[in-house]
């Protein structure tokens, strides 16, 4: 493929409301360098015109801004929102609405009692997924942990999947969205709700960009449907240190992971580390790494754009409850 530079690449950061959860997304103009052509467009209209509010920060570019609110997106005004990237600040001034920042990548609050056994047991469902283990070692895990298992089969049923009655077991669950499904929800359900953990919908909204984009990459470079299901896998796994507090080296020791994933999780390496090299490199909006690692894979910016998008969208679905079949 033809590697394009006409069209600039789009960077979006979710934004938490003052409780946390994600709630708009900002495009920073302010800190876009001075690119050649324009922006899709038709791809920000559809995401202003998606569930979650659209903000972008003026720039220095009066064209560019002119852009962005005839799409639809709304200018943010700099005390109605918040940067912080420690931890959600508790006492937000009464006019910021909006947080922005990594402060849901800090590492989790202390776990005591109830919230020290659940994030044990996702960690033990992890093992599980990640080994294909029995089905009834998998359901007898689920009632262990009451969060979990109400998020799974919420999620399940809003799949709809033509059955026509509603799902209120895990073995109908199962049945219904067959193991490698299985595999993408529990993965996903691990960074839903945790109890006492603030940082909770923020990290479901990064990982499922993450995941989704990664698929979708893996799919755009012409792989087949077991290497875009390693790319979602990549994308999950990712941020495992962070839900867990843990370097991400000793999360993955007890798990039944592929050498590629492996080495794509810990450096980067082959086609999946160069993956992840494009989504991290765009969560930070670093032109020239995002360049040199979209160029390694022979995709232009005009598709990712496009991967981009789809996979915002993708998440407002999800942290919705309203998602369908998350396949490429």
């Amino acid at each position: 493929m033809t590697v394009l530079t006409a069209m600039p690449p789009v960077f979006l950061h979710p934004l938490a409301d003052r409780n946390g959860s994600p709630a708009a997304l900002l495009f920073d103009a302010a800190r876009r360098p001075a690119v050649d052509g324009e922006l899709p467009v038709n791809l920000l209209e559809e995401l202003a015109n998606a569930s979650m509010n659209c903000f972008y920060r003026p720039g220095p570019s009066q064209a560019l801004n002119q852009m962005l609110g005839h799409a639809g997106w709304k200018a943010l005004a700099a005390d109605k929102v918040l940067r912080a990237d420690s931890a959600l600040p508790k006492d937000l001034p009464a006019s910021v609405q909006w947080v922005e920042g990594d402060w849901f990548l800090a590492p989790p609050p202390k776990a005591v009692g109830t919230q020290a056994a659940s994030r044990a047991l996702a960690l033990q469902l992890v093992q599980l997924v990640s080994a294909d283990a029995d089905t009834h070692e998998i359901e007898a895990l689920l009632r262990q942990d009451p969060t979990l298992s109400y998020h799974l089969l919420r999620l399940v049923n809003s799949l709809g999947m033509g059955t026509g009655r509603r799902v209120t077991s895990f073995s109908q669950a199962i049945l219904i969205l067959g193991r490698s499904q299985l595999r993408r929800w529990l993965n996903l359900m691990l960074f839903s709700s945790r109890e006492g953990d603030p940082r909770s919908a923020m990290l479901l909204s990064r990982v499922a960009v993450r995941a989704r984009s990664m698929e979708l990459l893996s799919k755009a470079c012409g792989e087949d449907k077991p290497h875009q299901e390693q790319a979602f896998m990549v994308g999950m796994f990712s941020l495992l240190g962070a839900l867990f507090g843990m370097p991400l080296e000793e999360v993955l020791k007890p798990l039944t992971v592929s050498e590629s994933v492996q080495q794509a999780l810990l450096s980067h390496e082959g086609d999946l580390g160069q993956l992840l090299c494009v989504v991290e490199s765009a969560e930070r909006e670093d032109f020239d790494a995002f360049n040199g690692c979209l160029q390694a894979l022979q995709l232009d910016n005009a598709t990712y754009n496009r991967i981009i998008i789809d996979a915002y969208l993708w998440m407002q679905s999800v942290a919705a409850g309203k998602t369908g079949s998350p396949h490429a």
